[in-house]
């Protein structure tokens, strides 16, 4: 199935070299999302020499297949913000939140296709049980100083609200790729060296040094901008990871116009439209899920039929999914962690604007420049009375997947019965493999056990992936690394049939 974007489909990349040779520099930058190309034309812009490393092209990552909306609170709730820290918290991050929306619109002005627009932002419950959530979340967006209101009804032919709509003003979409494409064009004319298709295969912390398939960089500084930070690293204990499917149909009989409209509920919908050459889109985003522990064919057909039932599209163009990572507390780990290098993670599904703060937020401590917040955000936090629950459940989910990977027997079937299409975790040779035969009939075989940390992984039939449910590491059916923490690839099996 392609899994192309909307954004990416409408913004194609902008195109850098591999990385050849052996390099040194200031500060490397790893990840070509928004996070690490903002970093990288901060960082130019205190005149220091930067080289940035994207494993795949610019922005195919979180930043191309996410949802395009900026907004101060966050997809779990500043009412969530204020109860496990407090008011001010919460005022700090709507503060934050906000300066990063400016930052972006300010850029947008000079990139042509960013199609940045302010608009409103609705959030509103789909059934009555719902209801008492929107009302918590207007009461602490309303004491952090939002212009907030509640109101009775929505445009376009959205289907009716249970109750009030919470409505917060002056909140901002624009085109995520394409602003990241002009983004990264403003880091190269400022001496940025950018380099796409150069995946790290090695970091050695200690030594400053990242090692691709072509090349060698060492550099006085590292940050992580990948999401969730390569390596082994004690964040990643403390976030549970998910993953979103997501649809863009031809416009139909819904059409709200600008605006973000959050449908919330046990089978939430985040709404919002999109136009590109005159071409209107209703995007539309569903639940998220586990990683690794969920049937993605059946999270995408869901999307797609709540949104013909309730929506009335036309046909759906284009289907992607997008990954993203929990911290334990509700607010994202940015700086310096334990490794030494910088890393920016935790943003769940908010790394659009976190991603920006984040940037802002390094290339201020780079400079020596203090700054209370993200101090407030550094990755050796450690605040268990805020969020146990989630701890519990995320070491809780790694050892039960552990226990059951290996304890459990593969699929008993052989090789050569995989049909074009299908996947199996198989036993062969006194040994079990992860196996994928593609339609024209090659078969892919490589080992399930997941080089971060040795879970097994799961077959993802969207993204025609093996994903790992413990700390989301993603492979493709060859073994190659996709995303995640994981540096290695899994091991490609060569057999026999039989």
């Amino acid at each position: 199935m392609d899994t192309t974007s909307v954004w990416r489909a409408t913004a194609p990349g902008p195109g850098y070299a591999m990385l050849q040779g052996d390099r040194s520099c200031d500060v490397l930058v790893v990840g070509g999302g928004i996070t690490g190309v903002t970093t990288a034309l901060l960082l130019a812009g205190q005149g220091r020499q930067v080289v940035l490393l994207e494993a795949g092209e610019i922005g195919s990552g979180t930043t191309g297949h996410s949802t395009g909306n900026l907004y101060v609170t966050t997809s779990l709730g500043l009412s969530a913000i204020a109860s496990s820290w407090d008011e001010s918290v919460a005022r700090e991050v709507v503060d934050r939140r906000g300066a990063a929306i400016d930052f972006i619109e300010q850029r947008c002005r000079s990139l042509p296709g960013a199609a940045f627009t302010r608009c409103r932002h609705h959030q509103y419950a789909r059934f009555a049980q719902d209801q008492p959530s929107i009302e918590k979340e207007h009461q602490a967006l309303a004491r952090a100083g939002c212009a907030v209101a509640l109101e009775h009804a929505l445009p376009g032919g959205l289907p009716p609200p249970s109750g009030p709509v919470l409505v917060l003003a002056d909140q901002a979409q624009f085109q995520p790729q394409a602003y990241l494409r002009g983004l990264a064009a403003q880091a190269a004319e400022s001496g940025v060296s950018l380099h796409e298709q150069s995946r790290v295969l090695e970091l050695d912390a200690r030594a400053r040094t990242a090692t691709t398939a072509s090349g060698t960089v060492k550099a006085a500084e590292i940050v992580l901008a990948t999401h969730s930070p390569k390596g082994v690293h004690l964040v990643q204990a403390e976030m549970p990871v998910h993953r979103e499917y997501a649809l863009a149909f031809e416009a139909g009989d819904v059409d709200p116009g600008a605006g973000i409209f959050w449908w919330q509920g046990d089978e939430s919908l985040s709404i919002r439209m999109h136009e590109h050459e005159g071409r209107r889109y209703l995007v539309v985003v569903g639940p998220a899920h586990k990683v690794g522990t969920h049937n993605a064919k059946a999270a995408l057909m869901a999307v797609q039929a709540m949104a013909n039932s309730y929506l009335n599209p036309g046909k759906p163009v284009h289907r992607w999914s997008a990954q993203n990572y929990r911290s334990h507390d509700g607010l994202p780990y940015i700086g310096r962690d334990r490794s030494g290098c910088f890393i920016a993670s935790g943003f769940a599904t908010d790394g659009l604007t976190w991603g920006t703060v984040a940037a802002q937020g390094i290339a201020a401590q780079l400079a020596g420049r203090a700054d209370a917040f993200i101090d407030r955000c550094s990755p050796g936090r450690f605040t268990p009375a805020k969020g146990a629950r989630a701890l519990l459940e995320e070491n809780a989910t790694t050892v039960r997947t552990l226990v059951q990977g290996y304890l459990t027997h593969g699929q008993q079937e052989h090789l050569a019965s995989l049909a074009p299409g299908d996947s199996a975790i198989v036993e062969a040779e006194g040994e079990a493999f992860a196996a994928w035969r593609a339609p024209d009939g090659e078969l892919f075989a490589v080992s399930p056990v997941c080089t971060h940390l040795g879970c097994k992984v799961r077959w993802n039939s969207v993204e025609t992936s093996w994903d790992c449910p413990c700390h989301g590491s993603r492979f493709r059916p060859d073994g190659t690394v996709i995303e995640g923490p994981a540096l290695a690839p899994l091991k490609r099996r060569q057999l026999a049939l039989g």
